[in-house]
Formats: C-alpha cells, structure tokens, sequence
C-alpha cells in the first residue's frame, strides 16, 4: 500500500481503504472536532466515486499541482495534498 499521489502516468491501482489520515482521532463526535465528523473531502471524495475497492486510473501526475485520475468513467482532478491521503495498491503485480 502507498499514497495515490506516487502513481505514475498510465498506472492502475485500487482504493484500499479510506481517508485516515483526515479522521480526527478524538473518537466519536467527542467535540474536539467541533461537530464535523466525516463532511467536507472524505464525502465528496466518497461521493465522487473514490472509496474503497473502486479501481483509479493515474491520467495526469506531472510535478506540483492537481492530479487527474480516472474513476469508472469520469476524470477526476484531485489535490496533491489529498491524494497523498488516498492509499491504493497497485494492480497487475
């Protein structure tokens, strides 16, 4: 398992699991995260199709910036930051 953001150009991985690094680890709705639970990114990411088990497809990893990946049949473009969050494996290995 590794980061999304590493993936080269052309390669296929799968979704392994969701986004940890972005839980709070406070516990459940413990207040210290102010009522926010799992909104924001990890939904919309969820809601975008990259959740466990979907397999991306890395279109576009050039330097810095935004990352294009193909989930089913969209093209997603996702932060650098975020997709650094994402862990996948890799498949045809």
């Amino acid at each position: 398992m590794f980061p999304m953001g590493l993936l080269a150009n052309g390669e296929r991985a799968e979704v392994v699991n969701g986004i940890p690094a972005l839980g709070h680890g406070h516990g459940p709705c413990c207040g210290g995260c102010r009522g926010k639970g799992r909104e924001g990114s990890v939904v919309r990411l969820e809601d975008m199709g990259i959740r466990p088990g979907k397999e991306v497809e890395m279109l576009n990893n050039k330097g810095g910036g935004a990352l294009l990946v193909k989930v089913d049949d969209s093209r997603i473009a996702v932060g650098r930051g975020m997709a650094m969050k994402i862990m996948v494996r890799r498949q045809g290995r």
